[in-house]
């Protein structure tokens, strides 16, 4: 706020207003030396936050009272301070985002050959790889990049636009040179590091940026969410597991317990930020014309909560994606459970080519795929299916051991793996290649 009302003086009195150096030499003096006290005693009385200031400053910068918050209104400090603060909030949370990338991109090029089995509808399904999974997690980050940059480039300035937005007080000071008034908010956008200001406003910006901004960090989260959300299913499965300190306990029970206790929390931060995403979208469509007042307690709670929430979201989730390990025996012994279903496909082609007939050869596998099937679920045995083939006359000129090469199913995989690093990835994290290489805090 106190830089604001520097930056507004210097810019009036660059215009020709009177006012002299010594009362923004004195303003400058106790930017940084604010007397909260005075302000929170004053404000008990006035129940005015903005007046409070002002009057908690002059008593400072005495021979600058007089012109301390001159034309402006209570929303040129608030709504500034704020825009300010979320850009500046947003380039955190951008270089969380990046090492997170990095990190999960390096892993994805570590295990893209690395065949695992594929599930939809957490069904076993046609194998992929590790690296190949890894990737789709990368891509939701990549996009949540460019929104965040996008909005950090595109972020207005309010500037100085007075009590109804139509920047009357200022057309006043400046005795109607339109020229100075709109050059007063180009000064002090450009001070504050904003390239323009909005065109047009009530008293306050449009909360609709309240809205976009944490559109934005929704979607950092509903990916968070969703990868935290793999992992958990993955740790089930033992396949691969999230980093566990040698002495961390999962429960003061059973304890065996190796719990997804980090993935748990990103999903839970992640659904916090996702849900405060619609406190400003509501108070976007409920402001009252030029102004009302309900929206200021709740973009307070609302808008710091989604940033420190996305901030701790993002700090565990770099933790976790830098120490992942992964459990290539548990990956290998479950895609090779079900791999005969999968290969199934590519044993009936060849032995049609070694001269079988179609239609029988596939009743013949339904029949077999369906009784190895119950086998495994009944006994809890093994998948058999490929001896049944083998001791099947029709089947005996096929190389059945053939079709049980993981590689074989994993289609283009590794290559759209390591095409999407480098011709997506690497790209997107070049600019930002002087914030890479933050720590991870596994104490989290």
């Amino acid at each position: 706020w106190r830089r604001l009302w520097v930056a507004l003086a210097k810019a009036e009195k660059s215009l020709g207003l009177g006012i002299t150096d010594a009362q923004i030499v004195e303003m400058e003096k106790f930017v940084d030396d604010v007397n909260f006290a005075d302000a929170e005693a004053r404000e008990k009385e006035t129940r005015h936050d903005v007046m409070s200031h002002v009057w908690a400053f002059g008593l400072q910068a005495k021979t600058a009272k007089p012109i301390i918050h001159l034309g402006a209104t209570s929303c040129y400090v608030g709504d500034n301070a704020d825009l300010i603060i979320m850009r500046d909030a947003l380039r955190l949370i951008r270089r969380r985002l990046v090492n997170v990338i990095d990190r999960l991109a390096a892993f994805a090029l570590k295990y893209k050959d690395t065949p695992t089995l594929g599930y939809t509808h957490f069904q076993p399904a046609q194998p992929t790889t590790v690296g190949k999974r890894a990737s789709l997690w990368l891509q939701d980050l990549v996009m949540d990049l460019d929104e965040v940059t996008r909005r950090i480039d595109t972020m207005r300035f309010l500037g100085n636009k007075g009590t109804t937005g139509t920047q009357a007080s200022f057309l006043e000071l400046f005795n109607g040179d339109v020229a100075k008034v709109n050059k007063l908010d180009a000064i002090i956008a450009r001070e504050m590091g904003f390239d323009a200001t909005f065109d047009v406003t009530g008293q306050t910006y449009p909360r609709k940026c309240d809205t976009q901004v944490l559109y934005a960090l929704a979607g950092i989260a509903q990916s968070a969410h969703k990868f935290a959300n793999d992992l958990r299913l993955l740790m089930h499965l033992r396949e691969v597991e999230e980093p566990i300190g040698e002495k961390q306990i999962g429960s003061s029970a059973m304890a065996y317990k190796r719990n997804p206790r980090q993935s748990e929390l990103i999903t839970g931060l992640a659904r916090h930020v996702i849900v405060l995403a619609n406190d400003p979208a509501i108070t976007a469509a409920s402001q009252w014309l030029e102004r009302t007042l309900d929206d200021s307690a709740n973009r307070r709670i609302s808008i710091s909560g989604a940033f420190l929430a996305a901030d701790g979201m993002l700090r565990v989730m770099l933790g976790v994606v830098s120490g992942l390990v992964v459990n290539e025996a548990v990956i290998r012994r479950h895609l090779m459970e079900e791999l005969p279903f999968v290969a199934t496909e590519n044993i009936l082609m060849t032995a049609v080519k070694a001269g079988g007939d179609r239609q029988e050869l596939h009743e013949k596998i339904r029949a077999h795929s369906h009784a190895a099937a119950k086998r495994m679920k009944e006994t809890g045995e093994p998948n058999d299916l490929l001896s049944r083939l083998k001791s099947d006359a029709a089947f005996a000129k096929s190389d059945l051991a053939a079709a049980l090469d993981p590689a074989q199913y994993v289609g283009l995989a590794p290559m759209q793996t390591e095409n999407y690093v480098a011709k997506v990835v690497k790209p997107a994290l070049a600019p930002f290649a002087g914030e890479l290489g933050d720590r991870p805090d596994f104490s989290l």
